[in-house]
């Protein structure tokens, strides 16, 4: 943590000479870096697609392109699940296919896509049409589900509880992985049945990236460590750690090599402001603004050397590709200054 204190006493302007103005987005302002002296952290920004409007969301995802971020992310929910259910939300899949046509280089997924909503045949032609769609930056995010209400409402099933819900996503990640390995898999059930399914056309990426969603110790993590080319976990660092460990335990279990698995962890909400005061001030507000929700607590909110310190354990132990939640109203000064004062402060410690 030396290092990352001295950067911290250097200000933004000195690392950078950028100051947050509107309207600059499209400009690259990371500093120049020499392969060897920096170790690239990989953003990721999870645009919230509820209490929005569709501009606002399409523009947010645009940002995301255009400063630089890694990955692109939203929800696959349809009901809103951070504060009042009773609001608006758009359709996840529909939302990542229309940013596909209106970015460029940012890949995209849903975090994470529901299993119970699809058959996983049609999930992976999906992720296949959004591959080309985007001209191969897709990435297939999937996880057992959880929010009952939605469910219900649609008349989607949701099986007898959780340890059924992922049985069901066990035997979906064959099919799916199958599918997008120009494989032709079959299955029997007792959910999901495929006959020897084609893929036609196969992805563009010759192995489009699976993420599977979730910190099941037993269940959810011997997946990961089965199917996935990435994990998504959370909960705070400790939380975190313990995760890591356990899906190296698995990993073991059934002869995976584990660095084939990007560590992926999300930040929480973030909120970057010149003082503490006035991050904490837009932050309630952004709460407010979507169903009223009970404000979250311990969130990277504050100056960015305030939120370099508290993302620095998670680059230290592994975990490189960091994944901001941005509500609505998408806060253009922040999801600007993580990307270009946050994350050099990151790489350079």
């Amino acid at each position: 943590m030396g290092e990352l204190t001295r950067l911290m006493t250097t200000s933004a302007a000195d690392l950078l000479d950028h100051r947050f103005t509107p309207g600059r987005l499209g400009v690259d302002h990371r500093p120049p870096t020499s392969e060897g002296d920096v170790a690239a952290i990989r953003l990721g920004a999870l645009c919230w697609n509820q209490y929005t409007n569709w501009p606002d969301l399409l523009a947010a995802g645009q940002r995301a392109d255009r400063l630089g971020y890694d990955t692109l992310w939203t929800w696959d929910h349809l009901y809103p699940i951070v504060g009042s259910s009773d609001g608006p939300i758009f359709e996840g899949w529909l939302t990542i296919a229309a940013w596909a046509q209106a970015t460029e280089n940012v890949r995209i997924g849903l975090m994470v896509g529901a299993n119970t909503f699809r058959e996983p045949a049609l999930t992976a032609k999906m992720a296949t049409t959004l591959d080309h769609l985007s001209g191969g930056r897709a990435i297939l995010g999937i996880g057992g589900a959880w929010f009952e209400e939605e469910h219900l409402a649609y008349g989607i099933p949701y099986g007898s509880g959780f340890p059924e819900r992922l049985r069901w996503l066990g035997e979906a990640l064959p099919i799916i992985r199958g599918m997008l390995r120009r494989e032709r898999p079959t299955a029997a059930g007792p959910r999901y049945h495929a006959a020897a399914v084609r893929n036609d056309p196969p992805p563009i990426q010759e192995r489009l990236q699976i993420v599977v969603g979730g910190g099941g110790e037993q269940v959810t993590l011997k997946l990961v460590a089965q199917y996935a080319d990435a994990n998504s976990v959370g909960g705070g660092l400790e939380n975190v750690r313990r995760k890591e460990a356990i899906l190296l335990q698995h990993c073991d279990t059934v002869g995976r090599d584990p660095s084939e698995i990007e560590r992926t962890t999300f930040t929480g909400v973030v909120v970057i402001r010149d003082s503490r005061e006035e991050a904490s001030r837009i932050y309630g507000s952004i709460f407010e603004r979507n169903g009223r929700a009970r404000i979250w607590e311990n969130q990277p909110v504050g100056t960015p050397e305030d939120v370099a310190e508290a993302l620095a354990p998670f680059v230290e132990i592994g975990y490189r590709h960091l994944i901001a939640d941005f509500p609505s109203p998408y806060d253009e000064e922040t999801m600007t200054r993580l990307a270009t004062e946050v994350r050099p402060l990151l790489e350079r410690a």
